[in-house]
């Protein structure tokens, strides 16, 4: 499972606060700071998705 976010992320923060070893700010955008998501970690970055509320994190399964 790879998570992206897009040029619709508002900074907000939601993403880092709700799943920290997936998510941080960066200067312009939400950033994915691991290649491959962790078993142990998709429920949350799922969580994270649809939490968004730019709808900016995009998930490949």
């Amino acid at each position: 499972m790879e998570a992206f976010v897009n040029e619709e992320c508002i900074l907000c923060g939601l993403c880092a606060d709700m799943c920290p070893e997936i998510f941080q700010l960066g200067e312009e955008t939400a950033e994915v700071i691991v290649d491959e998501i962790p078993p142990e970690h998709q429920a949350c970055c799922r969580e994270a998705a649809d939490s968004c509320p730019s709808d900016a994190i995009e998930i490949n399964e």
